[in-house]
Parts: structure tokens; C-alpha cells; sequence
């Protein structure tokens, strides 16, 4: 029960989508309430009563009356089913207090709707702010609903609006946004203030994520982030354009191929695996584990002659080849009797190693993974990128890439930089981390939500190359490849959290817990 609960509840995210699950633009998300509104014949203040229906319920579901129910008002559509929530909290007995902020002295024609709306109901502790503003005091106990400004901003809040959100992160109340927290971009916010944005502790977000909620450095700023499906159009989601997705555990199931009752070890194909340095044999153990555990035919494990009989020992149904030299990686090796290769995990940064590496790739005509040091030697060269076989997988962490690409600001910049390497190269590319990302040369991006921090820990990345270099000699593409390895990889991951926990969670515990995800969910409907 806990497994499908692990794969069926991702990020409270539902199965909702025939297709991918998208991440639309703010732009493209206006869109589609306009659609939804003109296509399926339903009134925009019916929508925000949806949107505000569920918001309210979610509040409800958390916090109950002993609460006071502090609500921040702004005056376009996300003010309005911010004094939409505030009704119905009033009508199921919640004391409620709401400060609108008409500014300008124009309100969106739902927003005053609502207005009007909230006052014919009784309503008692109403107050519009048009000038100056008397704020109330907040304690640890209140809950305060942010719907000062939602996914229309397209500038960093100033003045007023900047000393109310000061206010709001001041205070010991508990913060709850609607659809993004104010003054937050849903996509960029490379020029944004940051001080000058709300620090919520739960975003609901309206029938999809933003792309910012998966950026590390919003964190703080976004809290808990759960999504409210209130019926926008599903085609119009379908049908729109857009190069970043969420992988889902059905997508996922779908991917993987069915085995053949008379299948034998020559149809899952032969993989190798070059790894390990003198006093790293760590790592090769570790991602060929990974890699026995993940499906494969056979593996052999390249690794220095010094490393041979502890990997021999320790990971017996893989075959040991030698190196010529005895503490590192220092020869390329003859790969046509191999479908697959991993070069990477512990090898070092020897400059022998490194022209050995490139070496290899001038010779490689077979899908290829780059983990760890494999990378890092082209950091110091980088004339040597070029040599990089299109369709290889380069799976670096945020320190590894940013050694290629240089120091970025913040993630919306590397993830470009990502994207346009990518494209460069014509190599894919798993961004390693807490949302981590399969960037394709096409310039798709594939969020991935399994996964939690006890996984920060050595080793860890050198079990995600031997599931991707099973995958690959079983003939997956590249792509279908990275995804369902990444996936199984945090779906593990999970699974060995439950059992010991984040702060004592391995990389061994990950490989551990390999079988019962690879068959949850190959075997969930």
C-alpha cells in the first residue's frame, strides 16, 4: 500500500492528462482559462467559484476554526478568488478579515463581483485599501490567504506593495498563496527582488505548476506546493506547445518493455562499464550494482588492475576486465562486443586518464553515458567537447555542469545555458538534483518528482549511471533511457527513505530498494 502510495501521489499531482503532464507559461496558462470559458461554455466568475470552491476546501481540510483567517487582497482576478475564499470561510462560521487593496480604484469586473457578493452576505470585517494602510497585528496562530497578485505580474513589486509583503514575511503567521506567491514570476525571475516577494509556507496553484516551483532558490519563497485541478480545458492543455514536462509514474510504466517468456541473457544485451580509480572502486561497485539490479544481460567492469579482486568479490555476477595500468583508467578499450558503455564513476582526473577518455569517444560507436570525473576533464578541455558522439548522456550534478558552462545567477539561467549545451552538442542531459531534469538536444525538458534529500549523499549518482547503462544495452533510446532511470532511481530512493530514513539513507540502501521499485512499478495498474 505504502509503493502505491509512493507512485500514485506525485507531488499531489493526478493522472489527469492522457499526454504529458505540462508546465504552461503564465502566458500560455491566461490562455487557457480564456478558452475554457469561450469553448465550454462556462462564465469566468463560475471558474473563479471553482478556483476558490477548492481553495477553501484545501484551508478547511488543514486548519480549523480556531483559527483567524487573515486575507490580502489585490484587485485583478487573483484578489478575487482570494474575497471569494473569504465568503465561503465566513459561511462555514471561520472569523475572517479581509484587506483589498484598490489602489488604482478599478477592480477586475469579478473581483468586484465577488466584492459585492462577500458584502450581501453580511460580511463585517471588509476593508479597502485605496490610500493609506493601518495593518492589523499578526500572531503565530492567524492564517493569512495571499491573493495580492497572481501569475499576471510581469515586474518585481515596488513601493506599497513591497512594504506589505515585508510586513506579511515579518510576521509568525502561517502564509498561504494562491496560484504563485505574490510577487514571484512564474518563469524567470533573474531581475526580480527578492525581498520584495511573499515567503509562503503553502502555494495552491491553479490547474498546473510553475516552472519557478522547481527552482532550488524558490524554496523558501514557495513553501509546500500543491496543485488544484478546477476543469481548465484539457485540450487546450494537450494541444499547447511548451518544452517542459513532469514525468509521471503511468508515463513512466509505459515506457518499459515487456520481457519475452523465452527470453535469454544475450536479448538484454552486454554493457560496460569503465570505472574506478585506486582507492574509488567504490563507485564502480556501486553503479554496477545498480546496473545488475536494473535488467541488463551481462556487464563487464573496465577498472585498474589494483581493483580487480575487490570488485570481483564484491559484485560477483559482473566480469572483471583489467587495465594496463594498476591505479587508474589509463587505455581505451575494444567495444564491439559490448551495446552499451559508462564511462565516469570514481575513474579520477589524471591527465592519462583524461586523454584515455577522449580516446574512447573517438572509437565509441555505441550509446554512451558520462558520469562524474568524465565530465570534469573537460573542464580543463573544453576544445575536446566537440568529441563528444552526438546522442551521449551526460549526467553531471550542478557543480560538474557549471564547470563546463561557467557560473550561473540562478537556475532559470543554467537550465538555459543547459538547454543550449544540450542543443550544442546534440547530447542529452540529466541535471542532476531535487527536480531532477532530462534535457533532450531537441530542448525538451523532463522534470522529475521522485526522489527526497536523503539521496545527497556519495554515491548516489553512480547508481543512477548503472541504471541508465542497463537500460541503454537493453536497447532503450536514449531519452526513454534517462527518464525511466531517473524515475526508478527517486522512486528507490523513496522507498529506502521509508525504510531507514533521510539523515542514515546510502546509496547502498537506494540499490536495496531497486527490486521493489522496479516491480512496483512495472506490476501497478
Amino acid at each position: 500500500e505504502m509503493l502505491r502510495s509512493l507512485v500514485g501521489s506525485e507531488m499531489c499531482i493526478r493522472d489527469r492528462f492522457r499526454k504529458k503532464m505540462k508546465i504552461l507559461s503564465c502566458t500560455q496558462q491566461k490562455q487557457a482559462d480564456a478558452y475554457t470559458i469561450a469553448q465550454e461554455n462556462i462564465l469566468s466568475i463560475n471558474l473563479m467559484e471553482k478556483a476558490a470552491s477548492l481553495l477553501t476546501d484545501e484551508i478547511c481540510r488543514r486548519w480549523d476554526k480556531s483559527h483567524r483567517i487573515i486575507i490580502f487582497a489585490g484587485s485583478g482576478n487573483n484578489g478575487g478568488d482570494a474575497v471569494a475564499v473569504a465568503r465561503m470561510l465566513f459561511l462555514k462560521n471561520y472569523t475572517v478579515e479581509v484587506y483589498l487593496f484598490n489602489i488604482t480604484g478599478v477592480l477586475s469586473d469579478d473581483c468586484m463581483k465577488n466584492v459585492q457578493r462577500l458584502q450581501e452576505c453580511g460580511f463585517p470585517n471588509y476593508h479597502e485599501i485605496s490610500n493609506s494602510f493601518d495593518p492589523p497585528q499578526l500572531t503565530k496562530d492567524d492564517i493569512v490567504i495571499d491573493g495580492l497578485f497572481g501569475s499576471g505580474l510581469n515586474k518585481p513589486l515596488s513601493g506599497g506593495f513591497a512594504s506589505v509583503v515585508k510586513y506579511i514575511n515579518a510576521s509568525q503567521a502561517t502564509v498561504v498563496s494562491i496560484d504563485l506567491p505574490s510577487g514571484l514570476m512564474g518563469e524567470d525571475n533573474s531581475n526580480n527582488i527578492r525581498q520584495n516577494i511573499i515567503r509562503a509556507d503553502l502555494t495552491l496553484s491553479i490547474q498546473l505548476p510553475k516552472l519557478s516551483f522547481l527552482f532550488a532558490e524558490n524554496e523558501d519563497i514557495v513553501g509546500e506546493w500543491k496543485v488544484l485541478d478546477i476543469g481548465i480545458s484539457k485540450n487546450f492543455i494537450e494541444e499547447a506547445s511548451t518544452p517542459y514536462f513532469i514525468t509521471e509514474a503511468n508515463e513512466i510504466r509505459q515506457l518499459i518493455k515487456p520481457r519475452s517468456r523465452f527470453a535469454h541473457k544475450g536479448n538484454f544485451g552486454h554493457g560496460l562499464l569503465i570505472a574506478g580509480s585506486y582507492g574509488m572502486a567504490g563507485a564502480s561497485i556501486l553503479a554496477a550494482r545498480a546496473c545488475l539490479r536494473s535488467g541488463i544481460g551481462l556487464l563487464t567492469v573496465h577498472t585498474p588492475v589494483r581493483n580487480h579482486d575487490i570488485v570481483q568479490t564484491s559484485v560477483p555476477e559482473a566480469m572483471v576486465q583489467n587495465d594496463v595500468h594498476e591505479l587508474y583508467f589509463a587505455e581505451p578499450v575494444d567495444l564491439d562486443n559490448f551495446q552499451a558503455l559508462a564511462i565516469g564513476p570514481g575513474i579520477g582526473q589524471e591527465e592519462e586518464t583524461a586523454l584515455a577518455t577522449f580516446d574512447q569517444l573517438k572509437e565509441c560507436f555505441i550509446p554512451l553515458v558520462l558520469d562524474a570525473d568524465a565530465l570534469n576533464v573537460f573542464s580543463t578541455h573544453r576544445n575536446y567537447l566537440n568529441r563528444i558522439p552526438k546522442r551521449t548522456i551526460l549526467t553531471p550534478h550542478i557543480g560538474e555542469l557549471e564547470r563546463i558552462i561557467g557560473r550561473c545567477n540562478n537556475s532559470f539561467e543554467r537550465l538555459t545555458k543547459a538547454k543550449e549545451l544540450s542543443a550544442y552538442l546534440q547530447c542529452y542531459i540529466v541535471l542532476k538534483g531535487a527536480y531532477t531534469v532530462v534535457i533532450t538536444p531537441e530542448g525538451n525538458c523532463y522534470f522529475n518528482q521522485t526522489g527526497n534529500p536523503g539521496m545527497a549523499t556519495g554515491g548516489s549518482g553512480d547508481v543512477l549511471t548503472g541504471i541508465i547503462l542497463a537500460l541503454l544495452s537493453q536497447g532503450y533510446s536514449q531519452e526513454n533511457a534517462c527518464r525511466i532511470a531517473v524515475y526508478v532511481h527517486g522512486l528507490a530512493g523513496d522507498i529506502a527513505r521509508n525504510r531507514v530514513g533521510e539523515i542514515s539513507l546510502t546509496a547502498g540502501d537506494i540499490i536495496e530498494a531497486l527490486p521493489e521499485a522496479w516491480k512496483n512499478i512495472t506490476e501497478t495498474k
